[in-house]
């Protein structure tokens, strides 16, 4: 195993917009909370502290985290606020656990929890960020730092666009730590963001990895071999006769397989079981293994429970966490949890979104106590949270990206490799990916594996409640003016005058395309006054046309707390089986549904017609036999019974109906009957594993 000795000596590079970079002067600091800084760690505090933005991007495990921790002690000490923001809701716990831990005075607001929403450390998800900025402006006065971790997540397809809103319109008082692993263009974000804020930024960025990576291919005929013996490997595997291929398609042919076909699940599973004989037999433990497919964590798994990777002193020290975690979290003897504390006695789990929120807690716990030495995993555990192992594998370097199955991008690799190699433990981390022969010959190996990272793109779309926030807050003329600030503007700026004359054609359509729905819908007038339509909408947030037309039909009236829960979770549920939505019994509110469906798919038709590109969302009742069982008080070992969806998807799915209801009371008048039938309804759901805040205050 080698390392890469040029970037462990690499300088972080350094750019800035409107200020010089701060140098070596007497005040710059070196050592902080009993850390020896590293160069890109000292540049960006000297930064701070000379009350500029920064805009940080390092490798994985680096320790951008630090810088952020920085600014936010300071303005503590100073006695202002901080708001630390992260993509995803297990970021945001783990965040607000760590500073707790830590003595701050911490809160937490993430759709599904507020505790202390006033205190000086905010720890919240992008979007309710976003909406602060929109709605509440004035209580974000006395925020010092808003530090936005993986800003890069702001490519994101589905959610890029809360980031970018939550940049733009933030106070021009508050000053930004940017977190982001390397992307090649760094320097463009950075200069975007100096453009749109007010304080001068400086964009700092360091290639160098604290523990370098050594990356590392396998195939069970052939073991483990390096990018450098790749070209060999393939004249290897290539010497199959045309002959011999021949025959093997005859034989698929004559029993009706696809001609180029995946390998059998079996032959994978099988295939990552040889490669960890190996890591084991070589002690490269602590080991994440990434599969993008949540039945396969659990197979593999499952597949390798006969390991014992625990001494016997280990054994009895997950012996008495268990017993901690048992008596903090109150698990039963039935609960399905003891599954996971049955594997992890062998010191192996898994962990994906479907598990219930409470069992992705315990084995996070558990790994981060160190004696989880074997973890199957899907991507998201790579996000943001800080949990290193010895070595990563990549069960296959293939996955369904939600339009169709291809090959990584070299970022969500580098993202997840990123967690191999422990810092003050490894003098190298060890990134193995296992490849079939099809790989070999076709795969862009060499891209994925070492090749440039993906420059991150503006995915900026304005939804329908931002519009109406700007039409009230700027009035309709200058709606445009709010989007020319955006970065997919500032991206296009730098092409061609017909390219940047073509796509300032396309998104002003796009736009006028919405407006002219918000129209004829009735949501505003003249020239920038929302009616009570316009008004209720604009506190909604990814489904305000949905609610607000159902709400102004009456539709929601009269409706009882079990049927309001129904038409909630319909609204927000997507059935992951690409077959189609699960057969729902009539009894179970079908009048409902039916008076539903038809006002929201004649909506969407509208919407299409007035030229909306995307369709918006129509309901998805595949939920309604669990929901109705959750709502009569059964218990989720229960939910099997009538539905095929995972226990987490289900939680997930009723706590975002929770903080949709929220929103709706939120905007409705304490008057309207609906406001109490909503309040009943939320009572309803709110209990056992998807109260989000009692799981929170048992730790």
């Amino acid at each position: 195993m080698t390392a890469d000795s040029d970037a462990l000596h690499r300088e972080p590079s350094e750019l800035a917009f409107g200020a010089g970079v701060p140098g070596d002067e007497p005040t710059t600091l070196r050592h902080w909370r009993g850390f020896e800084l590293s160069p890109f760690q000292v540049r960006a505090i000297a930064a701070l502290r000379e009350g500029s933005n920064v805009l940080v991007g390092a490798p994985t495990g680096a320790g951008k985290t630090l810088v952020a921790e920085y600014a936010i002690h300071d303005a503590v000490a100073r006695g202002k606020r901080c708001i630390y923001t992260a993509p995803i809701k297990a970021l945001s716990n783990q965040k607000f656990r760590d500073f707790r831990a830590a003595g701050l005075d911490v809160g937490l607001q993430t759709g599904d929890v507020t505790i202390q929403p006033r205190a000086q450390v905010l720890i919240m998800t992008t979007e309710i960020l976003r909406n602060a900025v929109f709605e509440n402006p004035a209580d974000l006065a006395d925020v010092e730092f808003a530090i936005f971790d993986e800003v890069h997540f702001l490519d994101d397809a589905e959610r890029g666009t809360v980031w970018e809103e939550a940049l733009i319109f933030a106070p021009p008082t508050m000053r930004f730590v940017c977190l982001s692993a390397t992307v090649p263009n760094i320097g463009e974000l950075g200069a975007w963001l100096h453009e749109i804020r007010t304080h001068e930024l400086v964009v700092i960025e360091s290639k160098a990895r604290p523990v370098p990576l050594d990356h590392l291919l396998f195939h069970p005929r052939r073991g483990v071999f390096g990018l450098d013996q790749l070209a060999k490997v393939r004249r290897e595997f290539g010497r199959e006769s045309s002959f011999e291929r021949g025959d093997k398609r005859k034989r698929r042919a004559r029993h009706g397989e696809r001609s180029n076909p995946r390998p059998q699940r079996g032959s994978e599973l099988q295939a990552t079981e040889r490669l960890l004989d190996e890591i084991q037999s070589q002690g490269w433990l602590p080991t994440l293994v990434f599969a993008f497919s949540r039945k396969d964590c659990e197979r593999l798994a499952r597949r390798n429970s006969d390991r014992d990777l625990l001494t016997r002193d280990e054994h009895e020290s997950m012996q008495r966490l268990q017993r901690e975690l048992t008596a903090t979290f109150h698990v039963g003897e039935q609960d399905p949890a003891q599954e996971v504390f049955a594997m992890a006695r062998r010191g192996l789990g898994f962990h994906h979104a479907g598990m219930l929120p409470l069992h992705k807690e315990l084995v996070e716990r558990m790994f981060t106590s160190g004696l989880l030495k074997l973890l199957f995993t899907t991507e998201t555990f790579a996000l943001g949270i800080n949990m290193p192992a010895r070595c990563v594998v990549f069960h296959s370097l293939v996955k369904f990206d939600g339009v169709g199955v291809d090959y990584l991008r070299c970022r969500e690799y580098q993202q997840m490799a990123g967690r191999a190699g422990r810092q003050g433990i490894d003098t190298e981390g060890l990134v193995f990916s296992v490849v079939d022969e099809r790989d070999i010959a076709q795969a862009p190996l060499e891209r994925i594996l070492t090749g440039q990272t993906e420059p991150v793109h503006s995915r900026f779309r304005l939804s329908y409640s931002s519009l109406l926030h700007l039409v009230s807050d700027l009035s309709r003329e200058r709606v445009h003016e709010a989007w020319e600030k955006s970065f997919n503007q500032f991206q296009h700026r730098r092409g061609t005058q017909k390219e940047r004359d073509k796509n300032q054609r396309r998104e002003r359509r796009v736009v006028d395309a919405h407006l002219a729905v918000l129209d004829e819908l009735g949501y505003i007038e003249g020239s920038g006054q929302l009616t009570p339509r316009g008004d209720v909408a604009r506190w909604i947030n990814g489904y305000e046309l949905q609610v607000t037309e159902l709400l102004f039909a009456g539709t929601l009236d009269g409706l009882s707390p079990q049927a309001l829960v129904v038409v909630f979770v319909a609204l927000i549920f997507e059935e992951r089986k690409r077959a189609g939505s699960s057969y729902v019994p009539a009894e179970l509110h079908g009048a409902v549904r039916r008076e539903v469906g038809r006002m929201l798919f004649k909506l969407a038709g509208r919407e299409a017609e007035l030229g909306v590109p995307t369709p918006m969302k129509l309901p998805d009742w595949g939920l309604t036999p669990a929901v109705v069982a959750w709502c009569d008080g059964r218990p989720i070992e229960e939910l099997s019974e009538v539905s095929e969806t995972s226990p987490g998807d289900i939680v997930r799915s009723l706590r975002m109906a929770l903080q949709l209801m929220r929103q709706v009371r939120h905007a409705i008048d304490r008057d309207w009957e609906l406001h109490g039938q909503l309040a009943a309804a939320m009572a309803l759901v709110n209990r056992d594993e998807v109260d989000a805040r009692a799981q929170l205050e048992h730790e």
